[in-house]
């Protein structure tokens, strides 16, 4: 089985604080999977760390007023086509992220609200037919 799964679920330093989420039962589902791991924000080069990005109005947008929309669906469309005819399984993505929340993201306020919705590359995996599976309904 391969999975795609979002890079700081493994433990690797790309959160826009320049932590990480890494997560024990993520870490366990994967457990004999081929795993696939992926941050489009370390793609699309914003670097770590970096200021807190939300979807305001259908576009991404840094705290500071910086779109970085264009930089994110670039690194989106790479990674549909670096997975392309790879016979992945699922993605496992990191809940509430503006690229890879599958339920919820922030409301694009920047005040800590959730909205219901997707982040833009959960949505593009959707679209592509990829099950996604938000990290949080691992195990739990």
């Amino acid at each position: 089985m391969k999975v795609l799964v979002s890079a700081c679920l493994l433990g690797r330093n790309c959160k826009y604080d320049g932590g990480n989420n890494y997560d024990e039962k993520v870490a366990a589902f994967l457990e004999g999977k081929e795993v696939i791991p992926v941050c489009p924000e370390m793609l699309a080069g914003l670097g770590v760390p970096r200021t807190p990005i939300e979807i305001v109005e259908g576009v991404l947008m840094d705290r500071c007023g910086v779109c970085v929309d264009a930089a994110l669906r670039e690194a989106v469309a790479r990674i549909g086509e670096m997975i392309r005819g790879e016979g992945i399984d699922c993605a496992v993505l990191k809940s509430r992220s503006p690229t890879c929340g599958v339920k919820q993201v922030y409301d694009g306020t920047f005040s800590g609200k959730l909205v219901d919705g997707s982040g833009v590359l959960a949505q593009a995996l959707r679209e592509a037919g990829y099950q996604v599976i938000d990290a949080e309904d691992i195990g739990g």
